[in-house]
């Protein structure tokens, strides 16, 4: 196998400590400036934070024009040390909201997706299960848990087809497959075996040696099933890598597993989907390139263009059209123009995983429509950055460009990481949970204040 740079090797998923530097302040520029006059609004190169800074309820406003050039003398081996969670550590949340501790004992817990009855499904990557957790007890704990498939292939995205009240099965997106289960209504388990419908580029693995995870989610019409493949590298050439054919981009499919196009190219490393329930539009919270410097590039969740190029290798976002990498200087000219800008630039290195659009009526009025994207945190920046969910502010389905800590609390003073978020989804009370391979624990966010 051809031996892929160190420092993507790493980028993958960092289940194993290593050393890391003290976490420095943000930089200075222009902000605070106000917003909506409930919220700060950080911009300029104010708005680059480290995990240190983060506080629910910041906003922070990135655009191409806050870039810098590259730096890749920056480029860092900065992974965390997952430590064990102090005893007076706890998420925290904005004022009027509570988090509860809901399930614990968990395997690599990774992507959630809520079942139409409201059964929380989710996917457990490492053992290849995917469990189900129902209700919540008067001890905030679930009142039932089951595995409801198990010897699955690094198993990421889930998704209910046909959309509705009554879906007939739900589908898997594997590290290297799309397969799918008969399902009905409240079962617990499997009731038969695992129908294999398409594959996919494989090669990935939960530590280094290419994106693994493969999102999954159905067009508002029930038409179209988009599936999500990150890049085999950092940055190579696809036209010189064979490996990476099919990769960094969205793949449309049949519900019956036909594969019918590339829908959009370009992107890294669309790890969350979701589908804007306003727009109907497709959208990615999507992994960046590394080695280019601590400021760049940055991850972002945006609206997903049919046919639109969002970049990779050869460009990253900029104030007028595509910033050449370096790495790539000269190659695909054609290309520069339709570079699209991303809706919401978040910090370089968050590790921006899933997302949703948060439809539930528990949260105040004011979040009807907004998203929700869990940030990992990553390894390539000298500052311990991302650790968090972040809200993103919506206005008739469009976004703001901004985005605000919502969830934050998960590092320790010296650098140490003790939670790390991965999955959101939204429970049939309205709750918000949240998954964190960091504790192996399920958190709920919820809203109390009168």
């Amino acid at each position: 196998m051809r031996r892929l740079q160190t420092a993507f090797l790493l980028s993958a998923l960092s289940f194993l400590p290593l050393s890391c530097s003290a976490i420095k302040g943000p930089a200075a520029g222009n902000g605070p400036a106000t917003g909506d006059g409930k919220s700060t609004v950080l911009t300029g190169q104010a708005a680059f934070t480290d995990a240190a800074h983060e506080s629910p309820g910041t906003r922070r406003h990135l655009t191409a024009a806050d870039l810098p050039a590259p730096s890749p003398q920056e480029s860092v081996d900065n992974g965390p040390p997952v430590v064990a969670r102090p005893a007076n550590a706890w998420p925290q949340a904005p004022k009027g909201f509570k988090v509860d501790l809901y399930a614990t004992g968990l395997d690599n817990p990774r992507e959630m997706r809520t079942a139409p009855n409201g059964d929380i499904f989710l996917a457990e990557s490492k053992t290849g299960k995917i469990r189900i957790f129902r209700g919540v007890g008067a001890d905030g704990k679930p009142q039932q848990t089951s595995v409801f498939a198990e010897g699955l292939h690094q198993p990421f995205g889930i998704a209910f087809y046909p959309l509705g009240s009554n879906p007939q099965y739900v589908y898997i997106g594997d590290t290297d497959a799309i397969v799918r289960f008969a399902y009905k209504n409240g079962d617990l388990k499997a009731t038969g075996k695992m129908e294999s419908l398409a594959d996919l580029p494989g090669g990935g693995r939960l530590r280094g040696g290419g994106h693994w995870t493969r999102d999954l989610v159905f067009s508002n019409d029930g038409s179209k099933l988009f599936a999500s493949v990150g890049s085999h590298s950092n940055v190579d050439d696809p036209d010189t890598h064979p490996e990476e054919k099919d990769r960094a981009d969205v793949l449309e499919f049949t519900p019956e597993g036909k594969f019918v196009k590339i829908y959009a190219y370009g992107i890294r490393n669309c790890v969350g989907e979701a589908i804007n329930p306003i727009t109907g539009e497709l959208w990615c919270s999507t992994n960046e390139r590394d080695a280019i410097g601590n400021n760049l590039v940055p991850d972002y969740v945006t609206h997903v263009e049919e046919g639109g190029f969002y970049g990779w290798p050869y460009y990253w976002m900029g104030p007028k059209g595509g910033v050449q990498d370096p790495r790539h200087q000269g190659k695909h000219p054609e290309l520069q123009a339709k570079v699209i800008t991303p809706d919401i630039l978040v910090n370089p290195h968050f590790a921006s995983l899933e997302m949703l659009f948060y439809e539930g009526s528990q949260f105040p009025d004011e979040y009807k429509g907004d998203g929700f994207a869990a940030e990992h945190g990553s390894w390539n920046r000298s500052d311990r950055s991302g650790y968090e969910v972040i809200r993103l502010p919506m206005k008739n389905g469009r976004a703001t460009g901004e985005y605000e800590d919502f969830l934050t609390g998960f590092t320790v003073g010296d650098g140490g990481v003790w939670g790390r978020p991965v999955g959101v989804t939204v429970g049939k009370d309205g709750s918000l949970f949240v998954s964190d391979d960091g504790t192996n624990s399920i958190w709920r966010v919820s809203y109390v204040a009168k």
